[in-house]
């Protein structure tokens, strides 16, 4: 055979190879792209269809148009002036800060404890904090409303609502696996230098730690954000609600229900966790990677 006979059959071949192997993959590909997409649509598809209802009055809302209205103003007033909206997020904005801050500090210095402290019964204490794990709130809610406000005199006020959360049980063991993992030198290496314990966690630990402080940060957010029972039963002052209580407010209105408000208050009332998970995502993904080297 001939080299240019054998160049031939050799760039003859390359197309077909390729050809065949495109053939093979693209059905496979398109099917995985065209699930995706559905299963996207119908995800995303409550939430466009809320947007939607926000602009539109209850005429249009039953007669089921699919295209936004134009009372996008008049529900904007009448969630925000007519309903107080505006106070509830402030109020859950407060309380919700307050409460990630202040369990972030104390998951914090309850994971120092367990790891670098050692004193006696501290696996019986550690063992006592992951049984609170599964005791959620509604449990204990009696016991802690009776001695919340009976014996506190804390009703409708802001420590109601922000001190019976301080505490966590998932950031003390998920700080308590993070420092675990962190090579024991940088502990012997601060003692040598003379820094104390605080002064460890506030120079080596915490700057090595923003994944972990983020990821706590957004699931402690989210979770006061939506808190429904607990402010529904000590909060009776309606200038101390918050936005998950006011909602209830826009279901039902003197000439019955308004679903354009409704929705509009929903939307906005999702807005601060949206903000929230976007700002803290890289931290909130790479935070639970607990067994990876920081």
């Amino acid at each position: 055979m001939s080299s240019e006979s054998l160049y031939k059959d050799l760039t003859l071949s390359v197309p077909e190879t390729t050809f065949s192997t495109n053939r093979r993959w693209l059905p496979k590909r398109f099917g995985a792209h065209l699930f995706l997409i559905a299963a996207c649509f119908i995800i995303g598809f409550p939430l466009l269809y809320a947007v939607i209802v926000s602009t539109q009055t209850n005429a249009d809302v039953f007669a089921y148009r699919f295209t936004f209205g134009n009372a996008l103003a008049d529900n904007l007033n009448v969630v925000m002036n007519t309903r107080n909206l505006g106070t509830y997020m402030w109020n859950t904005v407060f309380t919700a800060v307050a409460v990630t801050v202040g369990k972030t500090i104390l998951s914090l210095l309850a994971g120092l404890a367990f790891v670098y402290f050692k004193f006696p019964g501290k696996w019986l204490v550690f063992g006592f904090v992951l049984i609170t794990l599964m005791m959620p709130t509604e449990i204990l809610i009696i016991a802690l409303l009776r001695f919340v406000v009976i014996d506190l005199g804390w009703g409708s006020t802001y420590q109601a609502l922000i001190v019976p959360f301080i505490a966590s049980a998932t950031g003390t063991f998920l700080f308590r696996q993070h420092f675990a993992n962190i090579p024991s030198e940088l502990s012997e290496a601060a003692q040598l230098d003379g820094a104390n314990a605080l002064q460890f966690l506030w120079r080596v630990l915490i700057p090595i730690s923003w994944n972990t402080i983020g990821a706590l940060a957004v699931i402690q957010f989210v979770y006061v954000w939506n808190m429904y029972l607990w402010p529904r039963l000590v909060i009776t002052d309606s200038s101390r609600q918050v936005v998950q209580v006011g909602l209830q407010s826009l279901i039902s209105t003197d000439t019955g229900i308004t679903y354009g408000p409704l929705m509009l208050g929903a939307v906005i009332a999702s807005i601060p966790p949206v903000i929230v998970f976007v700002l803290l995502q890289k931290q909130f993904m790479s935070g639970f990677a607990i067994g990876r080297d920081k």
